[in-house]
């Protein structure tokens, strides 16, 4: 399956920025310019509130707390795989 354009676009501004050329022929194959990306993307940094739930990783758990009747357990609003596990676990079918 063909690469979208955004991918595209996203992989170009990494080319530019490492100065490493993209691979001939990669449009053409979306799985390896995803595996591309992933090895060229700049990690995201580490600071004090790294490990914490995205806003929108806790209103989406919030959500189904609600239509469950039951609550969030504290200790996944300090750390961004346990809220994912609890939303992975809770969520409605």
């Amino acid at each position: 399956m063909p690469a979208t354009e955004k991918q595209m676009s996203y992989a170009r501004v990494l080319a530019s920025k490492s100065g490493t050329p993209l691979p001939r022929g990669i449009e053409r194959d979306r799985a390896a310019l995803s595996a591309w990306i992933d090895a060229h993307k700049t990690p995201a940094p580490q600071g004090r509130f790294s490990n914490y739930p995205s806003s929108k990783q806790v209103a989406f758990a919030e959500r189904i707390a609600r239509v469950k009747r039951r609550d969030v357990p504290q200790e996944c609003f300090r750390d961004k795989t346990m809220m994912s596990r609890w939303i992975d676990s809770n969520k409605p079918r």
